[in-house]
């Protein structure tokens, strides 16, 4: 069988103030143009479906439509969790009503206990548990057992579900979670502090395929079959250089047999670009994406007008700027050089900027007088 896995949608998700809905369509629309061209058996949204609890309307209805292609139109399953980010009640609402349709949410403890069963010829029975997330203290609370970290709270989790396979059937789990060693980025929520939200790999080696969520960088952890989709597209600046995409699972009667990485390309990149300024907005000419969302480091030493302005003159998307050059002060002695600069001197960058052009001698000259006169007045 062939099922597709990925996670981290993070839908009505808003970056520098800019919303990223739109970026979410385009994407989503990839994955249903690749079911339409690829039939699979299933598709596994392991989390994160929303970014917020309570996720805008527009979100919501990108979500329904999407859902309807995939289950109605294209007639393919889809098992989902909630995540970190999700509210798993609001998330669950109607789920056993959506069941009928191909639309399969996990979000509560009963449920997860009770597969989603996908029968086909070369892999037979495959159970899809879903797990969803919870923190120790749901678990402790609702399963009345004592655990204090995310990874006693999954050891008792997996122990439940595996107490319930049917040996004559392939197992795969769906969890959202901190695999102990996994890469993260910046745009992950954290799920507790102190290191108590890693879980160990080693609960999910009964499991013929674990699809996770929460990391969003493309990964295993532990064994070939222990995956990481990543997230549906780059949600910091710190992911730049990560490629974003899904995973299409190959399972038969023995087991995991492949998953091999399905790129997708949102309309927007994220990129940080560093240099001088003039060097910057010379180079934009040439650059065939200068529509992307970027970050721009300024080395240049001087004050400059209007940086944001200029910049985005070129490049409408820079969202961030950083001007690390300006705090050349990193050590005792070039802080101290900066400190030496005389008000002529900072008052002559002023001008160049504005006027872009340098002060004339008798300018110059009455600049001096002016902050001299100044200086006088104030030692009297």
């Amino acid at each position: 069988m062939k099922f597709l896995h990925t996670s981290d949608w993070h839908l009505g998700r808003q970056f520098h103030n800019v919303s990223l809905i739109e970026d979410q369509d385009v994407v989503l629309q990839q994955i249903v143009n690749y079911v339409r061209q690829h039939p699979v058996d299933a598709i596994v949204v392991a989390g994160d479906i929303y970014d917020r609890s309570v996720p805008p309307t527009q979100a919501i209805l990108l979500l329904n439509r999407v859902l309807t292609e995939l289950c109605q139109t294209l007639n393919t399953p889809v098992i989902m969790i909630p995540g970190n980010h999700d509210g798993a009640a609001r998330l669950g609402f109607g789920a056993e009503q959506m069941r009928a349709s191909g639309l399969n949410i996990i979000s509560d403890f009963a449920q997860m206990l009770e597969p989603v069963i996908v029968t086909t010829e070369d892999a037979g029975e495959v159970a899809f548990y879903g797990m969803p997330y919870s923190d120790p203290e749901q678990v402790r609370h609702e399963l009345q057992v004592a655990v204090s970290t995310h990874d006693e709270a999954h050891q008792h989790l997996c122990q439940l579900i595996t107490e319930k396979f049917d040996m004559s059937q392939r197992h795969v789990l769906i969890s959202h979670c901190f695999v102990d060693g996994a890469m993260e980025s910046e745009s992950e929520r954290p799920l507790s502090i102190g290191g108590a939200d890693r879980v160990n790999h080693q609960h999910f080696l009964p499991f013929d395929y674990v699809a996770l969520g929460h990391l969003h960088q493309p990964q295993f952890k532990g064994a070939e079959h222990i995956r990481y989709s990543g997230s549906l597209m780059k949600y910091s600046f710190s992911e730049q250089h990560q490629k974003k995409g899904m995973y299409l699972v190959e399972l038969n009667h023995d087991g995991f047999v492949a998953s091999t990485f399905i790129p997708l390309q949102a309309p927007h990149e994220m990129r940080i670009i560093e240099g001088e300024l003039h060097t910057i907005i010379a180079n934009a000419k040439d650059d065939p994406r200068r529509d992307d969302y970027l970050l721009v480091r300024l080395t240049d030493t001087h004050a400059i007008l209007d940086p944001m302005d200029k910049l985005r003159s070129v490049y409408p998307n820079v969202l961030h700027l950083e001007k690390p050059g300006m705090l050349i002060g990193v050590d005792q002695e070039m802080r101290s050089q900066r400190l030496k600069r005389s008000e002529f001197d900072m008052f002559k960058d002023f001008f160049q900027e504005t006027h872009q052009a340098p002060l004339t001698s008798a300018q110059e000259q009455a600049v001096i007088e002016v902050i001299q006169a100044l200086k006088q007045g104030e030692e009297q």
